[in-house]
């Protein structure tokens, strides 16, 4: 048995001390839709909130052999527990005989899947935990019967995609690049988690070696007086061999590369017409070849916020190599409403194939990369007011490579009663955020959620072996009051208890990898978050969010991000809102560890890791970019790239024939580690939106560190980041001044 510190409670109640259990338990499991020679085996997790009279639980079922369809789970309680209500499962119970049975959409668990459901219940006295259990009639020990497939029994007799040691990454190429400074080019390129960490590098121009010996402590090159033109591999050298060459250098001959669009056509709508702009964008690599290609999505000019009425055109997303070939064009059509917080889409590999899959919110009419309609392409479910209120509800996830859909479920939760959201015509039922987190701490889960208002649903799917399968649901409306209205615009994924498995930081509270609540801190509903170590002389990592509410304690606050429990906190003036937009970063290499600041809501100033004011608040509230040779963060805002100082900032880039998007909050379509060295590149869409524009750092450093993009918690960042109100990425370890060095990741490649 294992005891972690969850310390939820219902509101009104005296916090009582928390008890929180977790039993792992496995076994022989018989499914019965297996052959008799099936390999079997499982693992049940059972984690119990508990407070006064009664308590929540948290039961996992990691199945370890073969796919089994139709599941039931059996237990005896030894205190007189009382079941009250179950979601993601059937209960039947008498007397202290328990018996859960899947419901229709999980009765499947496939090999190395996990189902999750979850229960209230009453006790008195002792809780407790059952010390076995059985599924479809075996007990559970732990172990695996090898079956007659002559493997080891946990798999079909093929690899399961998550063999290796770590978390899966992406197996990538060195994302090679050459930008132009002046008359020389700087060369960098990426250093992989999976390199040897003393590997070395030899850098070639055109086939001739330039460095005199093997380059060990930077992964850039600056080859002075260069023609612009010029090509260059890189080569490492591991044990003093050189290996074989690299890819060859993309050239950002103006300090940039162009990627060739393909604009959709415009078109009309009841009441307006429409044209199309480039909007949020994320990268993945779709085709298996080491090399990240672009999905953009595309969005009407007539998009609108929740809180506005009106038709929209449809939402487009497109697939594109970084030469502008196109690979797919897919059309959301008509019953999606276009506009931030309607479509997040999610690239990442979940099933560890070797390629990206694509997975997002879709209906009827929806129009795949192939050109395969989704369920009704007649359709049409918008009211007089342009709002979609009615008619089914999807999730899909698409083949990142051609665009086809792999498979479509029903969108959980359905919208049920609109005005249950917090108001009656179609604003709060509609706010949607998405994530991908390694809730198992080993392979990449998708999370999709509804609402933050009032009602807020998170739930996390497995796609694997070309299934999608529920691994569980949180709803406030069942947790508990404490959990509703705690949603943030956005939401961040990481490990906040430091277990090796992934959190859903929602806002103002969080939940568990298993899907229980972790905690809550009841500030309510807020416009920005960001979690990384960035006090890096106190364990752990910290939550910096920001919260509307009129008025208040907590207008901007620093909160330990395995408790919730808040470390400072600054009020919101007095009949004022509270601040819309906050950051967290080092910016400012005379303070250690990170700094904090907030727009609006009366909250100025710049706040040390004790809440302390610093000094002159910056110019901007609004996304972060490792930019220069240094680890200190620079800001970025609109189309420029500045550097803070206590005096004023310092202008480093000022994007040319480039536009931001999504309104005031002029944020990029993309930022973030996705080609060369450890910095960071900036991607804006050109003006006439006939490219985006990706910019890379000309400046030189003297640092090395394996790329951003093969730390999870940063990757996973990457893929949220078109999630409604936008927001930068942070690592799993402090990248500021005076940090240590980070602790290699841990990871492998499918």
């Amino acid at each position: 048995m294992k005891t972690t510190p969850h310390t939820p409670r219902r509101a009104g109640e005296r916090p009582a001390p928390a008890i929180t259990a977790a039993v792992v338990l496995g076994g022989s499991l018989l499914s019965v839709a297996a052959p008799a020679a099936a390999a079997t085996g499982c693992e049940v997790d059972y984690s119990v909130n508990q407070w006064n009279s009664g308590f929540t639980a948290n039961v996992e079922v990691t199945n370890l052999g073969d796919p089994i369809d139709g599941w039931s789970l059996d237990w005896e309680f030894s205190n007189g527990q009382q079941i009250t209500n179950t979601w993601n499962g059937q209960t039947s119970q008498s007397g202290s005989s328990v018996s859960v049975s899947n419901v229709s959409y999980n009765a499947t668990i496939a090999t190395d899947a996990t189902v999750t459901f979850g229960f209230q219940a009453t006790h008195t006295g002792t809780n407790t935990a059952p010390t076995s259990f059985t599924l479809n009639g075996t007990t559970c020990d732990g172990t695996t019967d090898g079956g007659d497939d002559g493997d080891d029994g946990g798999d079909d007799g093929g690899d399961d995609g998550g063999s290796g040691d770590g978390r899966q990454v992406e197996e990538l190429g060195r994302g090679l690049i050459s930008v132009r400074t002046g008359d020389a080019n700087l060369v960098s390129w990426r250093l992989l988690a999976t390199d040897p960490q003393d590997v070395a590098f030899n850098v070639y121009r055109d086939g001739t070696r330039l460095n005199s010996t093997p380059l060990t402590d930077v992964t850039s090159y600056l080859d002075q007086g260069a023609s612009a033109g010029a090509s260059y591999t890189v080569r490492p050298v591991v044990d003093g061999t050189e290996q074989s060459a690299s890819e060859s250098s993309l050239a950002f001959s103006n300090g940039y590369l162009d990627v060739p669009l393909d604009i959709p056509a415009g078109g009309s709508t009841p009441d307006d017409s429409y044209s199309y702009e480039a909007n949020d964008a994320s990268v993945g690599d779709l085709d298996g070849d080491g090399s990240y290609e672009i999905v953009l999505k595309w969005q009407p000019t007539n998009a609108k916020d929740n809180s506005q009425s009106g038709y929209t055109g449809p939402t487009i997303v497109d697939a594109y190599e970084l030469d502008g070939t196109r690979l797919w064009r897919i059309d959301l059509g008509r019953n999606i409403r276009s506009g931030a917080h309607y479509t997040q889409f999610m690239v990442y590999d979940l099933d560890g194939d070797g390629r990206s899959e694509v997975a997002m919110k879709t209906a009827d009419g929806t129009v795949d990369g192939t050109g395969t309609v989704i369920g009704d392409a007649g359709a049409d479910y918008r009211n007089s007011g342009g709002y979609v209120l009615d008619g089914p509800e999807f999730l899909t996830v698409f083949d990142g490579q051609t665009g086809a859909e792999l498979s479509t479920v029903d969108y959980h939760p359905p919208r049920g009663d609109v005005s249950a959201w917090g108001d009656d015509y179609g604003n709060r039922v509609d706010r949607f955020l998405a994530g991908v987190a390694y809730l198992d701490g080993t392979r990449p889960s998708l999370i999709m959620a509804r609402g933050y208002y009032t009602r807020s649903v998170i739930v996390a799917y497995d796609w694997r072996d070309g299934q999608l399968t529920q691994r569980w649901a949180f709803d406030s409306d069942e947790a508990g009051s404490q959990w509703a209205g705690q949603g943030n615009h956005q939401l961040s994924i990481a490990d906040a208890d430091n277990d090796g498995r992934d959190e859903v930081i929602y806002g103002a509270m969080a939940v568990d990898h298993d899907g229980s609540g972790l905690w809550s801190t009841g500030y309510g509903h807020g416009d920005a978050l960001h979690v990384s170590d960035f006090l890096p002389d106190r364990s752990g990592l910290e939550v910096f969010n920001i919260q509307e509410r009129h008025g208040g304690s907590a207008g901007a606050h620093l909160d330990d991000a395995a408790t919730g429990t808040t470390l400072w906190r600054k009020p919101t003036n007095s009949g004022e809102e509270g601040p819309g937009r906050g950051v967290a970063a080092d910016i400012w290499a005379d303070n250690p560890g990170a700094e904090f600041w907030a727009a609006g809501g009366g909250i100025s100033g710049l706040f040390d890791g004790q809440g302390n004011d610093i000094g002159r608040q910056p110019s901007s509230t609004n996304f972060l970019s490792w930019w220069d040779g240094d680890p200190v963060r620079e800001l970025l805002d609109q189309t420029r790239i500045d550097k803070y100082g206590p005096g004023g900032e310092t202008r480093l880039l000022t994007g040319s024939g480039v536009a931001s998007n999504n309104g005031t909050k002029a944020t990029p379509s993309l930022s973030g580690d996705i080609l060369g060295d450890w910095r960071e590149e900036v991607m804006w869409r050109t003006s006439d939106n006939r490219a985006l524009r990706i910019y890379a750092t000309p400046i030189t450093t003297d640092m090395r560190l394996p790329t951003l993009m093969h730390d999870t918690q940063y990757r996973v960042a990457i893929a949220w980041q078109n999630t409604a109100y936008n927001q930068p990425p942070h690592p799993s370890f402090f990248l500021g001044d005076g940090m240590a060095a980070p602790t290699w990741p841990e990871v492998y490649t499918p």
